[in-house]
């Protein structure tokens, strides 16, 4: 990537955040150019360097979180470490950090001292519950989120119990609505010249994505129940065996769709029930409408399936594991998956930036680098000289 087109080329960021939704937002923004600062304890590196499985004793989840970071150490709980964060904060645009509420305050890091040293930052706080109410200083996590927010309520078969995702999904949203947040308050700075601090809850981006609940219970006192891979809201709508072992999925959110599948599949017939011409309709009868695809698809192959319903102009995808992810052909031609030369494990293979810009795109620089690597490149930067910076050293604060 050519830095001077950069589209956030220039913008410093300062990523004080642990773990997801903070570290995976100032990814974003390092994507398309932004010069992210790292920063983590001394002895405490951000736990997902931790996290999953690792190659030679490197984990491959930093790899992934970490890229276009630098990184370096600094214990922000002493005096020395605080005032270099206030040295590093007078020269940044935006600081990321999802710390409990109160803590940046103890330190004498709150916003308060932190406008005083640059009246033009934001402050970027994410945190499990925000910075206020009964549940603010409680410990948050993307889990608890998803518990929270209904997600888990409307998860999972009818008579099975709420099912939590096996990753962190209420982390990511809450990253892209950060990385968002972000955006805005430097687009409204651009307005007035002023910084502000963005309070981000990560219980609150989930329930967004769930749509309109909040409002049908409002207005008609209704509870969404769980459905499986069902929906309430149209059919037939799930996933469906084939005949060599593999599943797909069909949708048929659109009125047009469904009436190609009956036909597709041989009962023409339905779509001449009045029950059929609404999607409400039609999920109220969706045991009839999974049957006669559920039958259709079991007679058939993956390919064959797929095939007969592109052909038909129906909407049907595979159900793909990873492993069919890496080989997929719409995911190769949009370069959705992208190699990355790593020095400590060589070529890796990650997912690519989130989307494509045609004049100033974003790309993957580097992937995550060691724990405090470019601490000394840093802080000579900054204006510290070699005594001090060892000095520092010898004091734990680096």
């Amino acid at each position: 990537m050519n830095e001077s087109v950069a589209p956030l080329a220039g913008l410093r960021v300062l990523d004080l955040a642990t773990l997801f939704a903070g570290p995976l937002a100032a990814t974003m923004l390092g994507d398309f150019g932004a010069e992210v600062v790292k920063i983590e304890h001394p002895l405490k590196p951000d736990p997902s360097r931790g996290h999953g499985p690792a190659k030679d004793g490197v984990g491959l989840w930093w790899k992934l979180l970490g890229r276009n970071k630098r990184t370096m150490t600094l214990d922000l709980s002493c005096p020395g470490g605080r005032d270099v964060l206030l040295r590093l904060a007078a020269e940044a645009d935006v600081v990321v950090e999802n710390f409990r509420p109160g803590t940046l305050e103890r330190w004498g890091l709150g916003w308060e001292e932190l406008r005083a040293v640059n009246p033009r930052l934001v402050l970027t706080r994410v945190t499990g519950f925000g910075q206020f109410g009964p549940y603010a200083r409680r410990p948050g996590f993307g889990t608890l989120a998803e518990a929270m927010s209904g997600f888990a309520a409307v998860t999972g078969e009818p008579d099975g119990p709420p099912t939590l995702p096996p990753f962190g999904l209420a982390d990511s949203i809450a990253a892209l609505a950060t990385a968002y947040a972000v955006m805005t308050a430097l687009a409204g700075r651009d307005r007035t010249g002023e910084g502000q601090v963005v309070d981000m809850a990560i219980i609150e981006p989930i329930l967004t994505v769930l749509g309109p609940q909040p409002l049908w219970y409002d207005q008609l006192g209704y509870v969404q129940p769980r459905t499986g891979n069902r929906s309430r809201n149209n059919a037939p709508r799930n996933t469906y065996r084939t005949a060599d072992g593999h599943w797909v999925a069909v949708s048929t959110s659109a009125q047009s769709v469904a009436e190609r599948v009956m036909r597709l599949v041989g009962r023409p017939e339905l779509t001449e029930e009045p029950w059929f011409a609404s999607g409400t309709g039609r999920a109220e009868h969706a045991g009839e409408l999974d049957e006669a695809v559920g039958h259709w698809v079991s007679r058939r192959t993956r390919e064959e399936a797929v095939s007969a319903f592109e052909k038909a102009e129906a909407a049907i995808a595979p159900v793909q594991d990873v492993r069919d992810v890496m080989e997929d052909p719409q995911y190769r031609a949009l370069g959705t998956l992208v190699e990355v030369d790593d020095p400590e494990l060589g070529p890796l293979r990650m997912q690519n930036v989130l989307f494509r810009l045609s004049g100033t795109p974003g790309a993957i620089r580097w992937a995550g680098r060691p724990h405090g690597a470019d601490t000394g490149e840093i802080l000579a930067e900054l204006g510290l000289s070699a005594e001090r910076i060892s000095s520092l050293r010898a004091d734990g604060v680096l």
